[in-house]
């Protein structure tokens, strides 16, 4: 998988039916389709960059006037995929860096943007679950990295006006680690 695809849907059941309707439209893979915060639904799909773009387009047509945002990133980076999944395979923590959004597709264009800029682990992409509406990234790696990804994913224009707030904590207390991870 080159390219990630995500739909914000304002409404459940239309939601669910945009994402019947972007796996019908294109050979994609379903990363996950779910309920968030406040009442939303999310879809999120993978596959090469042709097929999600014709699969968003399609989800997009389907939720009308209850599509809250719709992204696709070609060549997303992989940890992306994982860090949605809560799935990372984090191994040491070092500094961490942690930006909050007030949109789900902006928690994404977020952390692709901070994973490409500099040597960083994403540990988690939380997206809307139990938040009210918000996300969060969660990274590692050393001080600067953690530093300028953090800069990184705070400047895409997708991200501009929705960022709640972001920290970089450069020596975490291990029972504090133990807790997000």
């Amino acid at each position: 998988m080159n390219a990630l695809g995500m739909l914000e849907v304002l409404s459940i059941p239309q939601g669910i039916e945009a994402g019947d309707a972007m796996m019908k439209a294109a050979q994609v893979e379903l990363i996950t389709a779910q309920t968030v915060c406040a009442g939303k639904f999310i879809v999120i799909v993978g596959g090469e960059v042709a097929a999600v773009k014709e699969s968003v387009e399609a989800g997009t047509v389907c939720a009308q006037d209850t599509l809250v945002d719709s992204i696709v990133i070609p060549h997303v980076h992989a940890n992306v995929f994982t860090a949605i999944n809560a799935c990372s395979d984090v191994g040491n923590v070092g500094a961490i860096g942690i930006l909050e959004t007030f949109s789900l597709a902006a928690a994404v264009m977020a952390a692709d943007a901070s994973v490409k800029a500099a040597d960083v682990k994403l540990i988690e992409v939380r997206l809307g679950r139990g938040m009210g509406g918000k996300s969060f990234v969660l990274l590692t790696g050393d001080v600067a990295a953690v530093e300028a990804a953090v800069k990184a994913g705070e400047s895409p224009d997708e991200v501009q006006g929705l960022m709640s707030k972001s920290v970089v904590i450069p020596s975490p207390h291990p029972d504090i680690i133990n807790a997000i991870v």
